[in-house]
């Protein structure tokens, strides 16, 4: 869900700063490489072991 979140929001904006958080472990490897097959800026932010904050420059 939060790969589809991303991408709907990355469709609103050519140039956008989005803060996405997610509980779901596995969107880790989703997200990074969605954002490496963009060319998309994103830094990881582990909140927890449940929460993972990803700070997407676009």
């Amino acid at each position: 869900m939060p790969l589809l979140m991303l991408k709907r929001h990355l469709k609103k904006a050519d140039h956008q700063v989005l803060l996405l958080k997610s509980s779901d472990p596995h969107s880790e490897i989703d997200v990074l490489r969605y954002c490496e097959l963009h060319q998309l800026s994103c830094e990881l932010i582990r909140v927890s072991e449940q929460e993972f904050h990803y700070l997407i420059e676009s």
